[in-house]
């Protein structure tokens, strides 16, 4: 049968969809993403465990429902928690810690420049943007760099880029540019990314939704050609992830960037790659368009472009497309400052050096085929490229109760692996770009031992 959701976007389009969402069907479709885990999750955990655990219940907002562990050391692949005890990290910080915890030379790089200047603000040159401008744009092969903070606020900007690009090159008339998003998007819980989003959990509540901002399904190249021949005078832009991440590690066919680049160009739209969580090395390319061996035209890349170390974002593109905003039409007061230029060159340098692009493939491929031997009957689908990975559980009735693959996660962490679940049956795994082939071998032997024990 259509699903609700369905049955709404088809009735009254994908925004209507979303002023139409009242809030009971908000809790019917919302996944368990607010609150803490229960009193007999944390049953097994140390005393300071769960007081430092109360203390965010307490005082915090419940916007987060984070796996009942308190970490409190990271180095490597590995993070320890408060009584000590010693995880591999399958989730990376969603991919901003693709050069492992606390990378020695990226610390040293933090530490020499806070002990020199942190912030100048964009009211006042400072003597690493420059610098840090000509190495990110020749070292992902664009012209011009738009530096931020967040991963979202890349977003953000990028659409304010193809807009203002809509309105000066194209010709679109006032107020009437359109971007498309695909289906099942994440880049953010801003305005903007919310009103893109086709999650309830993401936008129910927090309306009314950004205008013309319109959805097609991901992975299909002729519904694309379709929505963009509708309103082709109007579109600016397709924002789209070479893989989405957050939906449950949905790889599209091969050549799939590259055609809907060629389809862009058609239509004199500019295509977005969102590289926040797929960028930096995590699939075995520098950037995950490489793949299909395309240029978008414009970048957004975050997370790993600090190694984790703080928040450092940035939009590349063209001459064309940057240029087009003037001063005090854009920025951010952090954006570009010293602290953070020095910080990713120190990252990126990270990447070359230590071959980690190459190694990110390599273990990739092992991932899986360790994944693929296990033979798990809970297991349904197995995903991924590079280090990018993602299994399905299905949820299996046992002594009664159903296991869901959160079940699965709170077994993992008890065994020495940390991961978390991302639209309920889904368990993304993604460590550390650094990890070697033993780290692998020994993550997967402890994914395997839990998968066993629920069988």
């Amino acid at each position: 049968a259509e699903s609700t959701s369905a049955a709404m976007l088809k009735t009254v389009g994908s925004r209507g969809a979303m002023r139409a969402l009242n809030r009971s069907v908000f809790r019917t479709f919302a996944r368990r993403m607010g609150g803490s885990a229960s009193d007999a999750e944390r049953a097994h955990l140390s005393e300071k465990q769960r007081k430092l655990m109360k203390l965010e219940d307490d005082f915090g907002a419940h916007n987060y429902h984070p796996l009942p562990v308190v970490l409190s050391k990271g180095k490597g692949v590995k993070v320890w928690d408060v009584d000590g005890k010693e995880y591999y990290d399958y989730l990376s910080a969603y991919s901003a810690v693709n050069q492992g915890h606390c990378h020695p030379k990226i610390i040293a790089a933090m530490k020499e420049q806070a002990d020199i200047l942190t912030l100048s603000s964009r009211a006042f040159h400072n003597d690493v943007l420059g610098p840090y401008c000509e190495f990110v744009t020749k070292y992902f092969g664009y012209e011009r760099v738009l530096p931020m903070n967040t991963g979202v606020e890349g977003g953000e900007t990028a659409c304010k880029l193809a807009r203002r690009w809509g309105y000066a090159v194209k010709g679109i008339p006032s107020n009437k540019a359109r971007i498309l998003f695909a289906e099942d998007n994440f880049w953010g819980r801003t305005l903007a990314a919310i009103s893109s989003s086709t999650d309830p959990s993401s936008y129910a509540g927090f309306g009314p939704p950004m205008p013309n901002f319109d959805i097609v399904p991901y992975n299909n190249l002729a519904a694309l050609d379709k929505k963009l021949s509708e309103n082709a005078s109007e579109y600016c832009a397709f924002m789209v992830e070479p893989i989405q991440g957050e939906a449950g590690v949905m790889v599209p066919d091969a050549g799939y960037m590259k055609k809907a680049k060629e389809i862009c160009k058609k239509h004199n739209v500019l295509l977005i790659a969102d590289e926040v969580q797929t960028g930096c090395g995590r699939t075995g390319r520098t950037l995950c368009v490489e793949w299909d061996d395309v240029k978008p035209d414009i970048v957004v890349l975050g997370k790993a472009l600090s190694g984790g170390t703080y928040p450092v974002s940035a939009v590349l593109s063209s001459h064309e497309v940057i240029l087009q905003v003037k001063p005090g039409e854009h920025g951010s007061t952090f954006g570009g400052n010293p602290l953070a230029c020095k910080i990713a060159m120190a990252a990126l340098n990270v990447l070359k050096e230590e071959n980690l692009v190459a190694n990110a493939e390599k273990n990739g491929e092992l991932t899986r085929k360790n994944l693929h031997s296990m033979k798990s009957p809970l297991v349904t689908t197995i995903r991924g490229k590079g280090l990018l990975n993602a299994i399905i559980i299905k949820p299996t009735q046992i002594k009664g109760r159903t296991v869901t693959a959160w079940d699965v996660c709170l077994e993992m962490a008890k065994n020495g692996v940390l991961a978390k679940p991302t639209h309920d049956d889904i368990i993304r795994l993604a460590p550390p770009l650094t990890s070697t082939e033993a780290d692998i071998n020994t993550a997967c032997e402890i994914i395997h031992k839990t998968l066993k024990s629920f069988e």
